[in-house]
């Protein structure tokens, strides 16, 4: 399951991405606009820059924006980054595999062959899904829905 830290990161990242380009934006602004703790934020936008996918200023005019085209940073990436891997049981996991005390014999395992499924869908979707892709899409979802009503 997607955890709260790595949803907001993924919110900060797309309203980052929709932006102007070479402006900074508040932290208390990205907060405002998700409705999201903006201590929580904070940590999660230094997590973020520590991993080289954001960029801040301090200061009068201070502010976080991307530190790379929001095409070039792929959903499963910020999910790998603040959750661990994708995989619901570890032993699935390509990158954090471990064996399962209960096991037998992983091979013969059902419930480690749809797990490894769900992981390999789940891939499939976040690593070729990028922030832009994301930002676009909420964007999209707005006009459709300011046109609706």
């Amino acid at each position: 399951m997607l955890s709260q830290k790595a949803k907001y990161a993924l919110k900060a990242l797309c309203q980052l991405a929709r932006y102007p380009e070479g402006q900074l934006m508040l932290v208390s602004e990205i907060a405002e606009r998700e409705q999201a703790p903006r201590k929580f934020l904070e940590l999660i936008l230094l997590d973020l820059k520590r991993h080289g996918l954001v960029f801040s200023q301090r200061g009068k005019h201070g502010g976080y924006a991307l530190a790379k085209p929001a095409s070039q940073i792929m959903v499963g990436e910020v999910i790998r980054i603040l959750d661990g891997p994708l995989a619901p049981l570890p032993c699935a996991s390509l990158t954090g595999y471990r064996r399962c005390l209960d096991c037998d014999d992983e091979a013969t395992c059902p419930v480690r062959s749809v797990m490894r499924r769900v992981r390999d869908a789940m891939a499939e979707i976040v690593d070729s899904t990028s922030i832009a892709d994301a930002a676009a899409v909420s964007i999209g979802r707005a006009v459709v829905s300011l046109t609706d009503g």
